[in-house]
């Protein structure tokens, strides 16, 4: 309304129905990004919606925006009603303990409905998990996207077969045995992505990942442990690696990964036995956050293929693992460092000291381009000995940023010591003529 007139007293609006005249699979590609129950509504609209939402292919339930023991009976309803001859994906949002106990017969009929993609997210008040239905895994050759989220319970008492399975997101469910596990991930032989956040050791112990079809792996494990446990993963086609959060385990083995192109390694210590470094070593692209005193370092192998690679500090100790890297890695073109931690000298194991090379790396003198170093602390002597001695030798070096926490311009003097630094530091940069050095404050 305008000024308390209907717009359309004022001719402002045609009355002619223009959202209808839209092709038919247009209609159901923005009925498909809205929630099924409001997709439902539409068919009051008019004879030719009165059946339309049957045929959108997406399907989004949430019982907290049903009466209380409705839930099962709409979704039901919904997918005997639904009329197209596939259904691209269905998520299914439960928070109610009785809505959760007909989750099995809902996810039967929308298997029997040659599913592509199940979303299921069960969060119960409770400590309480529901059971998944593993029947319907025996044998699917339709289902390419699975997602379990929270209080289910996997029990796979025999190999599942899903054919066809591509994507799997695995997010603090509970497996009821180590078999459960194997059987669940052997019997998905198109494989290729897997997500797995969980509590270590609070469902299974060992963590067996056998998948040869398998490229990208993801485990998020925010369970510190006391040495018991771990992981074994198997998966000769992986390609990109990401692991955070592998704290108090017993082991953690990774077989040989030769396709492997980028590893992102965070939080990972005290593993009692691990073999992490080794399987990295033909990765292209690595990011380390990890106790460098706390893992093995592989003997006599070389990061032949790196290209790339970050360093985040996690103790004073982290020059050790620099240099390994350095030493390692001839070919390494791009040099990240973050150091977000700051520890006192006091503080500090006897050795603990950066020590100049005997030899200067090999990626340094050919082939370093860029070098970054985040969060850099020009006021400690070890930084600054570090930085010094990679400007100094990258002779390819073409850019380098170094930035510093900010200082406020009350501290006047600080600021002055900051800038002689730096300027001292620029006098000792590499010998390249196009070395471009920057300095930035966050």
């Amino acid at each position: 309304k305008i000024g308390g007139e209907g717009l359309r007293n004022r001719g402002l609006v045609n009355e002619e129905d223009r959202i209808s005249e839209l092709p038919e699979a247009l209609l159901l590609l923005i009925l498909s990004s809205l929630p099924t129950e409001t997709v439902i509504a539409t068919s009051v609209l008019s004879k030719q919606w009165k059946s339309l939402w049957k045929l959108v292919p997406n399907l989004k339930f949430d019982s907290k925006y049903h009466y209380h023991y409705t839930f099962s009976d709409n979704v039901c309803r919904s997918l005997i009603s639904h009329k197209a001859p596939v259904l691209d994906s269905l998520h299914l949002k439960v928070e109610d303990k009785d809505d959760a106990l007909d989750v099995g017969i809902l996810i039967g009929i929308a298997f029997s409905r040659h599913m592509r993609k199940f979303v299921l997210k069960i969060t119960l008040l409770e400590e309480s998990f529901v059971r998944f239905p593993s029947a319907w895994c025996s044998c699917n050759d339709t289902l390419e996207i699975l997602e379990l989220k929270y209080c289910i319970l996997l029990d796979f008492p025999s190999l599942v077969c899903l054919k066809s399975l591509r994507k799997l997101y695995l997010y603090h469910v509970r497996f009821n045995d180590e078999e459960s596990v194997c059987n669940l991930l052997c019997g998905c032989p198109s494989l290729e992505d897997l997500v797995v956040h969980r509590h270590s050791t609070t469902d299974v112990e060992s963590y067996t990942i056998a998948v040869p079809s398998l490229q990208r792996l993801t485990i998020y494990d925010d369970y510190y442990g006391e040495g018991v446990g771990g992981y074994v993963i198997n998966a000769p086609s992986l390609k990109y690696l990401n692991i955070d959060g592998f704290n108090g385990l017993e082991f953690c083995l990774i077989e040989k990964a030769p396709e492997l192109v980028e590893a992102k390694i965070s939080a990972v210590f005290e593993i009692a036995n691990e073999n992490i470094m080794d399987s990295l070593t033909s990765a292209k692209c690595l990011s380390l956050h990890l106790a460098p005193f706390k893992i093995k370092y592989p003997t006599g192998k070389i990061f032949y293929q790196l290209l790339s690679l970050e360093l985040r500090a996690y103790s004073y100790e982290w020059w050790n693992l620099l240099w390994f890297m350095l030493d390692s890695s001839p070919k390494l073109q791009i040099l990240k460092l973050v150091d977000p931690y700051q520890f006192p000298k006091e503080d500090c194991s006897v050795g603990w000291e950066w020590s100049r090379p005997k030899c200067v790396p090999e990626c340094l003198l050919f082939h370093l381009e860029t070098f970054v170093w985040t969060r850099y602390e020009w006021q400690r002597e070890d930084e600054k000995a570090v930085a010094t001695y990679i400007l100094k030798n990258a002779r390819c070096l073409k850019k380098a940023t170094l930035s510093t926490k900010p200082i406020g311009s009350e501290e006047l003097e600080k600021l002055g010591k900051r800038r002689e630094m730096l300027n001292e530091l620029a006098t000792q940069a590499s010998p390249s003529n196009s070395c471009n050095l920057v300095f930035e404050s966050e």
